[in-house]
């Protein structure tokens, strides 16, 4: 098992030429920062199939029975879609280690949303296609974190995915080491404020079936469940309100160490949070400087104070 987590990308996002047109997107927070903290597996899926560099534009096409082909633009009967859907039934069944996933935005192969989709005779249709391989990524492996480059931009969006990455690679090596009753409570109990930040209700609902532990004769079976109810639960990106729920339980646990100006300071910057005046890093650094001085046993343990590497600074850009 890697000790960093390995992330698949679509080659072009490195800065490989490996676009139809020769070019790539190579993506700077991705190579530049992100790559110190992970393990990158690239694929281009189009020059797996045998597609050359450059090549002639690939498209998404919707035949009038409604299925999706993958042609070329300039020559619309040069079908590619089994030569696509053989590959990434290959590759995909080989990538269960992965902890995530980064796909070109608008590509045929690649694009998770929004694809432009064309009809048999050419004309533009709506923008609502995937990407062929990504599709097939996401039907294989629906708990995966997956995202796009352009949406990695959005600083909501990448810190909820490097945050989903790296607690899906905890869950993986604890498979890894060999599942017992007591590894996956411990897990859970480390991400039950994370949760709760993420979404209240998903958070009230994978409660009672971690409560049903002891039931299941196959950890294992328990474990595939288990996986993508927290996946789901991750996926929703933290609100502020959740934020703040968590901000004043955990400041609950310092109502007897701290005197009335301390109480008062620590309320009115998490107030200040909640009301948009002061980014997240505010509140949870006063709060880490307390549980430094009054350390408590069941705070030291929440995944929540640091989710990933805290030098990525990704919560700097999170209000």
């Amino acid at each position: 098992m890697n000790t960093q987590p390995v992330i698949g990308i679509s080659g072009c996002l490195t800065g490989s030429a490996v676009r139809f047109d020769g070019g790539h997107k190579r993506m700077g927070f991705v190579m530049d920062a992100l790559s110190q903290w992970v393990t990158f597996k690239p694929v281009c899926p189009e020059m797996a199939i045998g597609l050359p560099v450059p090549r002639p534009a690939l498209r998404l096409v919707q035949t009038s029975e409604g299925d999706i082909r993958m042609r070329f633009s300039h020559a619309p009967h040069d079908d590619v879609t089994q030569k696509m859907a053989t590959f990434a039934d290959s590759y995909i069944s080989q990538q269960s280690h992965l902890s995530g996933f980064i796909v070109c935005a608008k590509s045929p192969s690649c694009g998770m949303e929004r694809v432009r989709l064309y009809d048999d005779k050419g004309n533009r249709g709506r923008k609502e296609g995937v990407g062929l391989f990504t599709g097939a990524l996401l039907e294989k492996f629906p708990w995966l974190p997956v995202e796009e480059d352009g949406r990695l931009h959005d600083p909501v969006l990448r810190e909820n995915f490097v945050e989903r990455v790296f607690a899906l690679h905890e869950l993986n090596t604890l498979r890894a080491n060999g599942l017992t009753r007591r590894a996956l409570l411990d897990f859970h109990s480390r991400y039950k404020l994370q949760l709760l930040a993420h979404h209240q209700p998903g958070y009230r609902e994978i409660g009672p079936f971690v409560a049903s532990l002891h039931q299941w004769e196959d950890l294992d079976a328990f474990f595939v469940e288990y996986r993508e109810k927290l996946m789901t639960i991750l996926k929703n990106p933290a609100s502020r309100k959740n934020h703040t729920n968590v901000l004043m339980h955990i400041q609950g646990y310092f109502r007897k160490q701290l005197n009335t100006r301390q109480r008062g300071e620590l309320r009115d910057v998490i107030l200040h949070y909640r009301e948009g005046l002061l980014p997240l890093l505010a509140p949870l650094t006063l709060l880490n400087h307390y549980l430094g001085e009054y350390p408590d046993s069941y705070l030291l343990t929440q995944n929540y104070f640091s989710p990933y590497p805290e030098n990525l600074c990704l919560r700097l850009t999170v209000n």
